[in-house]
């Protein structure tokens, strides 16, 4: 199964120079609580933005690079975003985690999506894809603050 994970805020803004718009650590608690032990597919440059490879996890990295290689077993390299969708009839959870351009191709494809709203309005220069709500239910919402950032996680579930 195909799933996203995200944060984002009011305009959808994900981030901007390959940098998340805020550090909260529950979020990144929830990252990886939801991801641990699972794959999670990411583009190029959202791999690179990461501090390491994360631990317990398959790393997919998608990239139109021919020549790109990370020389580490839990590092696969494709090249089209089509070399993902074997995922989405799998009985195994893998999660699109982005950049912007990513999410947007394989949206379609996702069940579920682990959103983390934050209430704000700073600009980004990367996006989430806007969305059908009406093409899902909410199986999770709750309402958190970080210092003065007010943010939800929602879970939607597609019909």
């Amino acid at each position: 199964m195909l799933h996203i994970i995200a944060a984002l805020n009011e305009y959808y803004a994900l981030g901007r120079d390959n940098k998340l718009l805020w550090h909260i650590p529950e979020d990144l608690k929830r990252f990886k609580d939801i991801t641990y032990g699972k794959s999670i597919i990411m583009g190029r440059k959202t791999f690179e933005s990461l501090p390491c490879i994360l631990p317990k996890r398959k790393h997919i990295v998608i990239t139109r690079d021919k020549s790109y290689n990370i020389l580490d077993e839990r590092v696969e390299i494709v090249h089209h975003v089509e070399d993902v969708l074997k995922y989405k009839d799998s009985p195994i959870e893998s999660f699109v985690s982005g950049g912007g351009e990513i999410y947007k191709q394989l949206l379609p494809y996702c069940n579920k999506l682990y959103l983390t709203k934050i209430h704000s309005h700073e600009k980004g220069d990367t996006y989430f894809p806007k969305f059908d709500k009406s093409n899902y239910h909410v199986i999770e919402f709750k309402e958190h603050c970080y210092g003065n950032i007010k943010y939800s996680f929602i879970t939607y579930e597609k019909n």
